[in-house]
């Protein structure tokens, strides 16, 4: 019996995609981005049943069309912004992601962040190997964070892991969410993200991507933190109007920031190198082996239900 075609889309590292036993199960074809699609012969193209996909790059209704029987698209990730899912719907296609398994990772490196900026600890390091502990001393003070105010900007899954992190510093939780959550009554909710940012010492960015979020955390935010104030954003850098943030930590209107995401990653902004109040990370919320694995499951599992004809582990809330 043939096997179900499934294409395989992006730089997998090893661990991530277990190339075996993928054919173990299926006919697999595979792309390292997605722009080169049209190096597959067409006959190839019209049996895929299901992509596996890991990128930047867009998915829309001009590469469905030519997947005319394609039935899934099992995303990598819990960030499916180039995915358009209103196409996707549209020619009856499924959309799942990995939610959950990556949650405890990203909430571990926002911490780290907010702490690297605080406590200055690249600069620690330096003033070691420079020299400069034995010649001059201790380093200027910095920032303490054990029972400040924390602000998070989009309560979901990694949200909440963050705030309950937070918690067990002595931090007072405000969120701003499109709605209240059934969450602990100590955590105050507020309707606009510039009051959240008005009464906070540091503000978490934690919003799902895409057009709907594009530049939510603008320069009316970030002049409500204030000078005592730390950005940290492990969501997506089109979340912040990223132009504004740049404003901001060159005039010192802000603390500083701690990011793991940027506008046109990896080619990211020079501005952002020569500053010394940003603790800058290569996107790696979820760069852990046992985490990358884990969601490498999950996509796999994602695709075995839903081409055997069973319900599919975790579609995208659109699809529900």
């Amino acid at each position: 019996m043939e096997k179900v075609s499934i294409l395989i889309v992006g730089k997998y590292a090893e661990i991530e995609c277990n190339l075996d036993r993928f054919r173990d199960h299926f006919n697999v074809l595979k792309l390292s981005d997605l722009s080169d699609i049209n190096k597959i012969d067409e006959p190839e193209l019209k049996k895929v049943q299901a992509i596996a996909f890991k990128g930047h790059s867009t998915l829309n209704s001009n590469t469905l069309k030519k997947l005319p029987s394609l039935r899934l698209i099992s995303n990598f990730g819990v960030g499916y912004e180039t995915i358009n899912v209103a196409d996707a719907k549209a020619a009856n296609v499924l959309v799942t992601y990995t939610p959950d398994v990556l949650s405890d990772d990203v909430a571990d490196l926002a911490l780290a962040l907010l702490f690297g900026v605080s406590r200055h600890l690249l600069q620690g390091d330096d003033w070691i190997r420079s020299g400069s502990w034995r010649e001059k001393g201790e380093m200027p003070l910095n920032k303490k964070i054990s029972g400040s105010t924390c602000g998070i900007i989009g309560l979901g899954r990694i949200g909440f892991e963050i705030a309950k992190r937070l918690e067990s510093f002595k931090i007072k939780i405000h969120y701003y969410s499109r709605s209240r959550k059934n969450v602990s009554q100590k955590w105050i909710y507020h309707k606009s993200p510039v009051n959240l940012a008005k009464v906070v010492d540091n503000l978490f960015v934690s919003l799902v991507g895409g057009e709907g979020t594009r530049g939510f955390v603008s320069s009316e935010v970030l002049d409500a933190l204030g000078p005592r104030g730390i950005l940290v954003n492990i969501s997506r850098g089109s979340t912040i109007n990223e132009t504004a943030l740049l404003e901001a930590l060159e005039k010192k209107k802000i603390y500083g920031a701690g990011l793991d995401v940027f506008e046109n990653e990896p080619n990211i902004n020079a501005r952002f190198l020569s500053l010394k109040n940003v603790f800058i990370q290569p996107h790696q919320g979820s760069c852990t082996r046992e985490t990358r694995k884990a969601m490498g499951e999950l996509q796999f599992q994602n695709i075995l239900e839903c081409l055997a004809g069973r319900k599919a582990l975790t579609p995208i809330p659109e699809m529900n």
